[in-house]
């Protein structure tokens, strides 16, 4: 039996706004669109039809333009706004159905959520901030302080616990927010527009401090952003709303590759791809340029036109590059291949950054291989193959 990575399982979701939503969704399921609704109505619906899973361990980030629905979709994540219909399970859980008090035990204990606004108590010191959650859920205060502690230990604030929040920087009264989430150590921590509100230098230090909690902890986070950069920099997988509508969800380079629409295309023009794709992304294996090493030799094509050849064992692991000019139609022996073969050939790890590997590129006479951890061969990347994949952007 294959046991499933999924900790979050959206289920044909729907949020009207306004006192008449099973009017809406008779409406809805009739075919009618948003603005007809809200035309004929004045009722808003807010999220339409949402259904998406969220692994255990990612960072999943929802996105889109104002008035998308991305900060409705995580409230009702959590029920701070009710879904009108729809499941949302946690753990394999129903959680639209629990009682007020089942659902404060899951906010408590399950689900911690970091808003744009810092949200500190003035008068309490970082530690008593972090902290407070806990008080409020009647944790002795031993237990408290030192899960706060740790958790300000966690995002670099260890040395700050008896300071007050007018005495810290807007990054660091945002890392304190972030403790008290994790004080609770939530199955999954929600981040609505986290750090919109910072300076850029602090943004982007805080969004490496996410990235490394989450490779650390693999603690599971859905954050909602409007910021295309943010989401490709810290996102695993992102969700691609408009109107209401999840439209395509996917890894940035998969995304990026293949849009779903002229909205999700459009949302991603201008993206520079070489800091989005890595070289496995591009790479292009063609079985003629293999020469394949397993007791004998077989050359799978002994076509002239095949310029470069790569050299691979029965584990398709790279051996080696030779220059394929000269095969004529005849499977060359060892030393033959040994003669043609490129002196310290160059190869480039499937998982580099395209941005990295243009120069290598542009300076080899031949396509570079792209090779996996293990050393396997996983294709190629071509000066043009490089500058079409480019172009793209």
């Amino acid at each position: 039996m294959t046991v499933s990575n999924e900790i979050l399982s959206i289920q044909n979701v729907y949020k009207v706004f306004g006192p008449q939503p099973d009017v809406a969704m008779e409406m809805l399921n009739k075919g009618a669109s948003k603005d007809e609704i809200f035309e004929k109505t004045g009722q808003t619906v807010g999220v339409f039809d949402a259904s998406f899973s969220v692994k255990k361990g990612e960072i999943f980030v929802i996105m889109g333009l104002s008035g998308s629905g991305k900060s409705t979709m995580v409230r009702l994540l959590n029920r701070l706004i009710e879904p009108t219909s729809g499941s949302i399970s946690l753990n394999g859980r129903d959680i639209t159905g629990l009682s007020d008090k089942d659902l404060l035990d899951v906010r408590r204990r399950e689900m911690s959520m970091v808003f744009q606004s810092f949200a500190l108590m003035p008068h309490m010191t970082v530690m008593e901030n972090a902290a407070f959650g806990l008080e409020i859920s009647g944790v002795p205060e031993k237990e408290r302080n030192a899960r706060a502690q740790d958790a300000l230990s966690q995002v670099g604030l260890g040395e700050h616990g008896a300071s007050y929040p007018h005495q810290l920087s807007g990054g660091m009264q945002q890392r304190v927010g972030l403790a008290r989430a994790l004080t609770n150590d939530p199955t999954i921590l929600l981040m609505d527009e986290a750090f919109s509100a910072l300076d850029p230098l602090i943004r982007y230090e805080m969004q490496g401090e996410l990235i490394r909690l989450q490779k650390e902890q693999e603690r599971t986070i859905i954050f909602i952003s409007h910021d295309l950069d943010e989401a490709i920099r810290i996102g695993d997988r992102i969700a691609i709303m408009e109107g209401g509508r999840v439209v395509q969800i996917g890894t940035p380079q998969e995304i990026l590759r293949n849009p779903a629409d002229d909205y999700v295309e459009t949302f991603f023009k201008g993206v520079d791809v070489s800091k989005v794709l890595k070289a496995g992304d591009v790479a292009e294996k063609d079985p003629r340029s293999l020469i394949k090493l397993n007791g004998s030799i077989k050359l799978l094509d002994p076509s002239s036109d095949i310029a470069y050849r790569y050299l691979v064992d029965d584990r398709e692991q790279l051996q080696g590059v030779v220059n394929g000019y000269d095969f004529g139609s005849q499977t060359p022996n060892m030393k033959a291949l040994e003669a043609l073969r490129i002196d310290r050939h160059r190869s480039i790890a499937w998982d580099t950054p395209l941005h990295d590997v243009l120069q290598t590129v542009a300076d080899t006479a031949y396509p570079i291989p792209v090779i996996d951890r293990d050393g396997s061969f996983k294709g190629t990347i071509s000066k043009s193959l490089l500058l079409q994949t480019l172009s793209h952007g």
